[in-house]
């Protein structure tokens, strides 16, 4: 069975294609708005882990939006789930039998209910999964540490494949980099090289 898994590069959606990959076959998809080429450390991810990777292309008017809501709103958390709601509609459109994300238990944004979930489903004819969505954070980082070689660090300076990028990228385009500063707070990011040996 084909499965379409929405892929950062981080250590979660990377978590999430490896406890996967034994009933399906994986291919990690990265949703790209076009404004920067971040989603290019997504696939040297995808490349060291020896996955299938493509991208979907998402909608700009979404990356405005989320842009202005985050901007009105002082912080990231309505936009990123506009946004990641908006990219598992692409991916479900890709011919797959399932979707799935790297989203935990713990994690406050971006999150799928229930019913979103049943919607996604019936709408597009796949079943969505969200394998890490039993686990902590301290479950995860156990996994993961046991399995990943990953950098870790401020969400600034660590590469990521995500579209967090191209929305700060874009936050600053249009409201200034202080923009930036104001509505995403210090956190940690997390980027994996490869499997450890």
């Amino acid at each position: 069975m084909d499965l379409a898994l929405l892929y950062s590069g981080g250590k979660d959606s990377t978590l999430a294609a490896l406890l996967l990959d034994s009933f399906y076959d994986v291919t990690l998809v990265t949703g790209r708005f076009g404004i920067s080429d971040d989603w290019e450390h997504a696939r040297t991810a995808a490349d060291r882990l020896g996955y299938p990777f493509d991208t979907v292309d998402l909608d700009p008017d979404v990356a405005s939006e989320a842009v202005a809501r985050m901007s009105d709103d002082g912080y990231p958390r309505n936009g990123i789930q506009q946004v990641h709601e908006h990219a598992l509609e692409r991916v479900a459109d890709l011919d797959v039998d399932a979707v799935a994300d790297g989203t935990r238990r713990d994690d406050r944004v971006p999150t799928i209910s229930r019913a979103q979930a049943q919607s996604l489903e019936d709408r597009h004819d796949v079943d969505y999964l969200s394998p890490l969505a039993g686990l902590g954070r301290h479950a995860v980082d156990r996994l993961v540490a046991e399995t990943l070689d990953v950098e870790t660090g401020p969400s600034t300076q660590v590469p990521k494949g995500d579209y967090e990028a191209e929305l700060r990228a874009l936050l600053a385009e249009e409201h200034g980099q202080a923009a930036v500063e104001r509505v995403f707070p210090d956190h940690e990011q997390s980027y994996v090289r490869g499997l450890q040996e």
